[in-house]
């Protein structure tokens, strides 16, 4: 093989410690196996992880995770004992024709759960449902309509409540289920489904200071041809029932893609720091780029000033006080707030760091569509454009 054949070996992703604590909390959650697909890891980062973090542990650490697992336990002994209670009711049919089997079913479902009867009468759940539908005798237009708030409602479901008709519509065509918009946003009304809407919000003002500011060098051109070109950047509040838990994020203009996060009880000049090295790792440390930001304290820092000059960043900040200057990070924490926050009750700042961590690496920067990709989320967006 000549030297210009010759494929150079893909460099090593590297990963900050915060981000490494909140996979290890996601694998404890749904597996490593599962928790390695939706990060894009091998199996044997989380182990090695894991098992660093389990030499670190205090004892009462321990005992929490003997309690999850407990509780863990429990869970499933409540399924077994389910299935106990269904077998000497069903012990009869279990080895008659399936038509029986879903006779039985529907005779028991106020009773017991449509899952557990099918898992220990051997049949199918979709093979009842079509039994059902059969039963019922509808006509093809109820058909059809009842297939079409199947599919609707599973693809509501799956994005979380945050889909309206539009991405809904693009959801199903990617699964070869053609819909128009004007029918899908018949089903969602027909069934009552609502996405997430947005509430009031109280904007905090910033305190006036003396420290130096950089030109805005985006005015507002928030296009970029490739990555690693225009980075906007912020820090929000969320409230949790401990007090205030503040994030600050680092996006990729190109993709949309939140390349740089962090999040901290207290809004320091490191805490923005930390989301930009974050970022600065995760692209491998490009020079020339445009970190846009706006003009609060931690931007104008000097800890942050000097990591734009050690990294050959170009720093720009909004005008006093205009939001548009810096509307897409804006625009993300809108997203953020309204479709993993607003309406759930108020938590631990653990579990509101947990919940943001699955809402940014799980959700949002691999599936969640984003007009400005296309209706591709950030990560499919760049797969196809770096292909």
């Amino acid at each position: 093989m000549t030297k210009s054949a010759t494929v150079s070996k893909k460099p090593r992703k590297q990963h900050s410690p915060e981000f490494r604590s909140e996979a290890l909390k996601l694998a404890e959650r749904i597996g490593v196996a599962a928790a390695a697909r939706e990060l894009s890891l091998y199996e044997s980062q989380l182990y090695t992880w894991r098992s660093k973090l389990q030499q670190q542990k205090t004892s009462s650490e321990r005992e929490n995770e003997l309690a999850a697992e407990n509780a863990r336990l429990k869970r499933q002994l409540a399924e077994r004992d389910e299935e106990l209670a269904i077998l000497p009711k069903g012990r009869d049919i279990l080895r008659k024709a399936p038509e029986m089997k879903y006779v039985f079913i529907e005779k028991h479902q106020a009773e017991f759960s449509i899952k557990a009867m099918c898992r220990v009468l051997r049949v199918a759940r979709s093979g009842w449902y079509a039994w059902r539908i059969r039963r019922l005798q509808l006509s093809p237009r109820q058909q059809f309509r009842r297939q079409c708030d199947k599919a609707v409602s599973q693809a509501f479901h799956q994005a979380k409540q945050r889909y309206g008709a539009p991405r809904i519509t693009d959801e199903l065509r990617e699964q070869g289920v053609k819909y128009n918009i004007k029918t899908v946003a018949a089903s969602l009304k027909r069934q009552g489904l609502r996405a997430k809407a947005a509430r009031k919000f109280s904007p905090v003002s910033y305190k006036p200071h003396n420290l130096p500011v950089f030109d805005n060098l985006l005015n507002q051109d928030f296009t970029a041809s490739a990555p690693n070109q225009k980075w906007v950047q912020d820090i929000t509040y969320i409230r949790t029932d401990e007090g205030w838990l503040y994030l600050a994020v680092v996006i990729d203009l190109w993709s949309r893609a939140v390349i740089g996060w962090s999040m901290s009880s207290r809004m320091t000049a490191r805490l923005v720091c930390d989301a930009l090295q974050m970022a600065l790792w995760r692209r491998k440390r490009p020079k020339g780029v445009i970190a846009h930001s706006d003009r609060g304290g931690q931007y104008c820092s000097a800890d942050y000033q000097a990591l734009l000059k050690q990294h050959d960043l170009r720093g720009s900040m909004s005008a006093k006080g205009c939001c548009y200057d810096n509307a897409c990070a804006e625009s993300f924490f809108h997203t953020l707030k309204v479709e993993c926050i607003h309406g759930e009750r108020l938590i631990s700042r653990d579990d509101m760091r947990t919940m943001v961590f699955n809402y940014i690496e799980c959700d949002y920067n691999r599936w969640r569509r984003h007009s400005a990709c296309g209706g591709l989320s950030p990560e499919q967006f760049e797969n196809q454009n770096l292909a």
